[in-house]
């Protein structure tokens, strides 16, 4: 059954928006969104070897050659590609009125239904499975990104309201197997649950290294995303709320209190700059990784060897990539408590009993 969902979703990719494109207004960015989705009906992160840039104008030379059969199809999710098209062009139609936009952000949702997995999650990259690319991915919050574009179809949000009728019921089931693989794969530690690591094995579910210094662990970044999709579910189940209040914990716990990052001119230093970590009454710190042993900040070098000290990572590194960050500040300060008093959570992690 799920193979024959699969071949019907994916049947209606075959028909290229640009076929459907008549004399109607159009806008720069959703034309070049056009030409640059797959045939599987998602879109990649690149574009001859660099970042995708809508803004700039495709030359004619350009056009001719996407259009040629045999172009290689790299469609992800990874750094919000294929979500963020399929949003903008939602956008570009409505604007516009133009059908090939429509067009197009149907085969992108078609996309990402026969992109999941039976168990509920979403590869990094989809027909592509060479390296990492299978493992169920929530790094940079591809996974998320998809769960919440599959909810604003279902509760018909915003320009998302376009696909209800005809995605609204695949996109329910996609959403239900979707927050049950959210569950399955909160990370326990002895026993106890806490965050989600950044990439899982698709068949056991375990938390799975992606390159060479992407080794398993908890992402407290893509954690406060997840967080925030399971504090979004209207009447929120047991499990949901359950899970919440353990990640919620889990960041109380582990903040580092009274220390922030500085930025600061480093002469001395290949990149001429530095980070570091100083003393600040009042501010907060979370890692962007803990180990999954000891739940201690886990640094790791382009080589794959994690070092026990921030300052032993080399200074491209330290001056490159977010390590420490606020990520969970502003859920942990309002959104956390405004939702437990929506849905009378009690300080014990379970809704309220109703009053007699």
């Amino acid at each position: 059954m799920l193979r024959f969902l699969r071949a019907l979703l994916l049947a209606t990719l075959l028909t290229p928006a640009a076929t459907v494109h008549a004399a109607a207004p159009t806008d720069p960015q959703a034309e070049t969104m056009l030409l640059l989705q797959t045939a599987s009906g998602g879109w990649s992160k690149h574009y001859r070897g660099k970042a995708v840039d809508y803004r700039r104008p495709l030359s004619a030379v350009e056009r001719d050659a996407l259009r040629a059969p045999g172009r290689k199809d790299d469609a992800t999710l990874d750094n919000k590609a294929t979500t963020s098209e399929i949003r903008y062009l939602l956008q570009a139609h409505a604007r516009t009125g133009n059908p090939a936009y429509l067009q197009a952000a149907r085969r992108g949702v078609s996309y990402l239904l026969a992109a999941q997995y039976p168990n509920g999650g979403w590869p990094q990259y989809y027909p592509d499975r060479s390296f990492y690319r299978h493992q169920i991915t929530f790094n940079d919050d591809a996974m998320t990104r998809v769960l919440e574009l599959l909810q604003d179809i279902v509760e018909s949000r915003d320009e998302a309201a376009l696909l209800a009728p005809e995605f609204g019921s695949a996109a329910q089931a996609a959403l239900a197997r979707g927050l049950d693989c959210v569950l399955a794969t909160q990370v326990r530690i002895e026993g106890l649950p806490t965050l989600w690591a950044a990439q899982y094995d698709e068949v056991t579910l375990l938390p799975a290294k992606a390159r060479s210094y992407e080794l398993p662990s908890l992402a407290v970044a893509e954690s406060v995303g997840v967080l925030r999709l399971l504090m979004r579910q209207r009447d929120p189940s047991p499990a949901q709320v359950a899970a919440v209040e353990a990640g919620v914990r889990w960041l109380q716990a582990h903040r580092l209190p009274d220390v922030a990052l500085e930025r600061v001119d480093a002469p001395e230093q290949e990149s001429g700059r530095d980070v570091r970590i100083v003393q600040r009454p009042g501010a907060s710190l979370w890692a962007r990784f803990y180990d999954l042993q000891h739940q201690q900040p886990m640094f790791v070098n382009r080589d794959g060897v994690q070092v026990a000290q921030f300052a032993a990572i080399p200074n491209e590194r330290r001056v490159g990539y977010a390590w420490y960050g606020v990520w969970p500040e502003k859920l942990l300060r309002s959104e956390w408590p405004a939702w437990r008093a929506r849905w009378g959570v009690s300080p014990h992690g379970a809704p309220a009993p109703a009053v007699q």
